[in-house]
């Protein structure tokens, strides 16, 4: 009975329109639309993996192996399963061209094909011809930005190793690039069969050979992965199918999609303090209205039904907006975003990210509007007057408190659900929960410090009345720092990080990366390399180490991934070495190394986080697939490695009887001054045409490039998530206005000017700001440093640019939002303004009632030349 009275009441109420809770959807709206459009996005692009991941991978299924062809058994076998079978190797190189100005070389990730090539897709070329007749002979064929960069036209030569090829054409479409995962330099295409000689696939040479397959209709792809891997694993294999087409692509866009979802929580997070603030001022407007429900009978329970019904309708509402705005964007902008992506993505209506955002939206508006319906019912029937509400008790009932908590775990559970990544969830909603607290006793100690600074002011009229607003009973004071403070806690942190990730590239590179990389160095080609570098005096540093790749199967007998799960070292293969001895830079942390002489059965030596991460300890046993060649080794060594230096770092190092036998070239890094790179470079490739250089701050400004990416696209989140706090600036000065207006009327009346006044209205809107720009800055710089020193493990320094434009950019939105809405109280008549009152309050800053109110006499403490005191 009292459900269906409530909600006859509010079906009421909702009759008087949206007044006064356009900011309440606003910010609903924004929160669902930005978690809504990020999930369609990311679920556009999983859809267009799916849909074309035949194509992506080259076929239904793909058979790979590490510098190594088929044997003839594994490439029979392919031929039994499959319709069609296309051989295709990947490896780098250097494209040489012999040009009047001298020779110029860049790096390349080369692809050989064979005649059946491409199963699937069309590659599109310019001049437009069938791939076929562009390889034919010595033909090949090159992205763009390579041929630019080498000055090359069609008709033009180029080198690859001792090999001369002709560029055909360039590409334009290649349809499985996104397939081919993260490549050091732009593609050129050519035949396997063109490179014979060239020696770039000698034995040992870094390579992978893909068997790209089209497979009959209807096979079980389950069952042929289970026979393959069965049959052949333990030779090395790898295995995919056109449901995991483009792996890479796919891992990087669930895993940014899932932090982009977090970065959109927070911005929720501001929209709930806007949506708390939005319903708090709602309902002490209808402090009467609920004081006249009580003096008529209504109980407690029909008081919190009535406007839990309508603010549940609103948020609804705002819900359905925020949703119609998260699927509608991102298929109005499909052709622009497909143009942009990496990979093809299906922009349609996605229902799972937007019931995903709605359970969001849903969750956040009951934890958020909870607590002020709760405190709405405790109005009693006698309190007819303005402060009844905000005469309530701080804390609403224990059941209140009790469903708040309940919703907050929900919330922060379902986060971590759908998030996939509950560790980086539980992170994200500890930061979120931490800032909010450290916000909320910012803003107390804001007021506390104000309303002790009022007497200070003396003298100062503008500055005291500013005082005293922020010091007032208000909570003005609370909704900036929080809304505002939080939205530039999750920018703060960002700049943070944005910027130490720039400055450790920048400072750390010449300081402790190589040069070059060179790799595919045949073992007798090492006494002439080391000829070379050695007498160049500007070269500071060698390092060189024996370089095979291999596949870990097994530890301790058991399948590698049952043991260790999916650890980064056990997805594809890694770099395994051999020492009869330890340089003088390695350091064993514990177990021993073996005697130079060593030659009994296979020992390893393990990078110690990398073997702690994994659950591995001394004696421990790890199967290693080398060449299609199983070797077991026992672990009797950790060693601490590395790997942010740049240089040369092996999970893997075996004694050097365990591999000395296998075919394998050798890898060295080179530490020279700026001035002698490009001679060493020209000498080296000139008599070593086989060997590949990687050049390090080329490949360091290529992986800058993604990260300036995925910054990008975090910054835009953090954008939506300060708009949102913006919006509830807004809403907290349009709840304000009214109070504005009677204390602009009174001081107007005591003689102050509208100037004067303006000035008090701005300078209480930038002290706001500044505090909570100052307060964001902190928590803002606490979580860069967080994230630098435990996540991404580099050094931290503050980025004073970036923290001065938080500061700067907090005074000016609390400006923006404060003046807004500062035009009507100037512009408002005291008469008229005061004879709508039936009785003066003390609503100005500084005015103090005296104990006796029978006569309303009032005293102002405020040092202005009032004529006389207010009748």
């Amino acid at each position: 009975m009292s459900a269906r009275i409530a909600a006859r009441f509010a079906a009421r109420e909702l009759r008087g329109g949206l007044r006064g809770f356009r900011i309440f959807l606003a910010c609903l709206a924004l929160g669902v639309a930005a978690i809504a459009g990020v999930g369609s996005v990311r679920s556009a692009i999983q859809a267009g993996l799916e849909d074309q991941g035949a194509i992506l991978l080259g076929g239904d299924a793909q058979a790979e192996f590490t510098y190594r062809f088929a044997t003839p058994d594994e490439r029979a076998w392919l031929g039994t399963i499959a319709t069609g079978v296309s051989e295709v190797t990947d490896f780098r190189s250097m494209a040489v061209v012999d040009g009047p100005g001298g020779t110029e070389r860049g790096l390349t990730q080369v692809k050989s094909v064979d005649a059946a090539y491409p199963l699937l897709g069309e590659m599109v070329l310019d001049p437009p011809m069938p791939l076929a007749q562009a390889l034919q002979g010595q033909g090949g064929v090159m992205a763009p930005v390579l041929a630019d960069r080498l000055g090359l036209v069609p008709g033009d030569s180029f080198r690859l190793g001792s090999q001369t090829f002709t560029l055909s054409a360039v590409i334009r479409t290649e349809p499985d690039d996104a397939g081919d995962g993260f490549g050091l330099g732009p593609r050129t295409i050519v035949r396997t069969e063109a490179l014979e000689g060239s020696g770039l696939l000698e034995p040992g040479s870094l390579f992978e050979t893909e068997y790209r397959m089209t497979l009959p209709p209807g096979t079980d792809l389950d069952a042929l992965r289970a026979e393959a891997l069965a049959r052949y694993e333990d030779t090395g294999l790898r295995w995919r199918d056109a449901r995991n087409g483009a792996p890479g692509i796919a891992r990087f866009v669930e895993r940014l999609g899932s932090f982009l979802v977090l970065v959109g929580l927070s911005g929720l997070a501001v929209g709930g303090i806007g949506v708390s603030s939005a319903v708090r001022a709602y309902l002490g407007r209808k402090t009467s209205v609920i004081a006249t429900l009580r003096t008529l009978g209504a109980t407690r329970r029909v008081i919190f039904l009535t406007y839990f019904f309508q603010i549940g309708v609103l948020s609804l509402l705002g819900i359905a907006i925020g949703l119609a705005l998260g699927a509608a964007i991102p298929i109005l902008l499909g052709p622009v975003m497909n143009a942009a992506l990496p990979a093809p993505a299906i922009f349609a209506l996605h229902p799972a990210p937007l019931a995903e955002a709605a359970l969001y939206g849903v969750l956040t508006a009951l934890l958020f509007t909870l607590w002020p319906l709760a405190r709405a019912e405790e109005v009693r029937a006698a309190t007819l007057f303005r402060d009844a509400l905000d005469g309530a008790r701080t804390l609403p009932a224990a059941r209140y408190i009790a469903a708040t908590l309940a919703l907050a775990g929900l919330l922060v559970g379902t986060a971590m659900l759908f998030s996939g990544d509950p560790d980086l969830t539980l992170w994200t909603a500890g930061g979120i929960l931490g800032a909010l607290a450290v916000l909320t006793l910012a803003a107390w100690g804001i007021r506390l410090a104000a309303r002790r600074s009022v007497r200070a002011a003396r003298g100062r009229p503008v500055l005291r009345w500013a005082l005293g607003a922020i010091g007032g009973p208000g909570e003005s004071a609370g909704s900036v720092v929080l809304s505002l403070g939080l939205g530039l806690s999750v920018l703060a942190a960002i700049g943070q990080i944005d910027g130490n990730l720039r400055g450790a590239i920048a400072r750390d590179l010449p300081e402790v990366a190589p040069s070059y990389f060179f790799v595919d160095i045949q073992r007798d080609q090492m006494p002439g390399f080391m000829q070379r570098l050695d007498s160049d005096p500007a070269v500071s540093r060698v390092d060189s180490a024996p370089m095979l790749r291999g596949i870990i199967t097994r530890i301790n007998g058991q399948p590698a991934t049952e043991v260790a799960g999916e650890h980064w070292v056990l997805r594809g293969d890694r770099g395994v070495t051999y020492a009869a001895q330890p340089d003088a830079r390695t350091t064993v942390t514990r177990g021993a190394w073996w005697p130079e002489d060593y030659d009994g059965p296979p020992q390893i030596s393990f990078a110690a986080e990398e073997g702690a991460e994994m659950g591995l300890d001394l004696g421990d046993e790890i199967t290693v697939n080398i060449l299609g060649r199983d070797i077991t080794a026992t672990i009797t060594s950790f060693r601490a490695v590395d790997f942010s230096t740049a240089g040369i770092g092996f999970v893997m190092t075996m004694n050097p009887a365990a591999l000395q036998a296998a075919p394998h070239t050798f890898i060295s890094t080179v530490y020279a001054g700026p001035e002698a790179e490009a001679q060493i470079l020209r000498d080296l490739a000139n008599q070593y045409p086989n060997i590949t250089a990687i050049r390090v701050r080329d490949a360091i400004d290529r992986v800058s490039g993604l990260l300036e990416g995925i910054a990008g696209a975090v910054r835009w989140g953090a954008a939506a998530t300060l708009l949102t706090g913006f919006l509830v600036l807004i809403g907290a000065a349009a709840a304000g206005e009214g109070a504005r207006t009677y204390e602009s009327a009174v001081l107007k009346t005591l003689g102050a000017s509208r100037a004067r006044i303006l000035r008090s209205f701005a300078l209480r809107s930038g002290l706001l700001g500044a505090a909570a720009g100052l307060v964001a800055l902190g928590a803002g710089i606490a979580g860069g440093w967080a994230i630098a020193t435990f996540i991404m493990e580099t050094g931290f320094e503050i980025m004073w640019p970036s923290a001065l434009a938080i500061v700067t950019g907090g005074v000016l939105a609390t400006l923006a939002a404060g003046l807004l809405f500062a035009w009507r109280p100037l512009a408002a008549r005291p008469a008229r303004i005061l004879r709508a009152r039936s009785s003066l309050e003390p609503a100005v800053p500084g005015w103090q009632a005296l104990p006796d109110r029978s006569n309303m006499e009032v005293r102002c403490p405020i040092p202005c030349r009032c004529p006389s005191p207010p009748p």
